[in-house]
C-alpha cells in the first residue's frame, strides 16, 4: 500500500481528491451515447455524495456539494437549485444514516442508498414535469437509478482502498 508523508504537497492534494472528483464528474456529465448503448446511465456524484457523507470525511463540506450542484444545473440545463437540492438531500439522508447506525454493514447501507436515490429521482420526475413541463422518459431514470445502485458496491471497495491509504 502506497505510505505518504503527512506534509507533502501530493498528500494534501490527494486529501481533496473526491471533491476534485466530484466537480469533474459535474462538469463531464458523461454517458455512454457515443457508444451506442441506449439507456445506460448512473449518477456518480450521488455514490460519492452517499460515501462521503456516510463516512463523514473532513474535506467534503456540505457547502462544496451544493456548489457542485449548481454547476450541474448549469452544465445539464436544469432549473437552477434542482441537483443542489438533491445533493443536499443525500447528504442529510446519509449523515442521518450514519448517525443512527452502530455498527455500519455495506449490504445494509447500499439497500438505504436505494430509497434515497429513488425518492430523489422521484420528486425531481415530478417536480420537473409537473411545474417547468419537461417531456421526461420514466426509464430513464428508473435505469439511471438501476445503474446508480448497482455501481454502489464496486465504488465502495474502490473509495474503502483511498480511505485506508489515507489513513495510513
Amino acid at each position: 500500500m502506497i505510505k505518504f508523508e503527512k506534509n507533502n504537497y501530493i498528500y494534501k492534494l490527494y486529501k481533496w481528491l473526491p471533491i476534485l472528483a466530484l466537480y469533474i464528474s459535474v462538469l463531464n456529465e458523461f454517458d455512454f451515447n457515443y457508444l451506442n448503448i441506449d439507456y445506460f446511465s448512473f449518477n456518480f456524484p450521488f455514490i460519492l455524495i452517499f460515501y462521503f457523507a456516510l463516512k463523514e470525511y473532513n474535506k467534503f463540506d456540505h457547502l462544496l456539494v451544493f456548489l457542485a450542484g449548481l454547476i450541474n444545473d448549469t452544465v445539464v440545463g436544469l432549473p437552477l437549485g434542482i441537483s443542489s437540492f438533491s445533493y443536499i438531500v443525500v447528504c442529510i439522508f446519509a449523515s442521518y444514516l450514519r448517525n443512527i447506525t452502530i455498527r455500519p454493514h455495506l449490504i445494509k447501507d447500499w439497500f438505504y442508498f436505494l430509497f434515497v436515490i429513488s425518492l430523489i429521482n422521484s420528486i425531481n420526475y415530478s417536480i420537473l414535469f409537473l411545474f417547468f413541463s419537461y417531456d421526461l422518459d420514466i426509464m430513464f431514470y428508473i435505469i439511471n437509478n438501476l445503474f446508480t445502485f448497482l455501481f454502489y458496491i464496486p465504488a465502495s471497495f474502490i473509495l474503502n482502498y483511498y480511505f485506508r491509504m489515507i489513513n495510513d
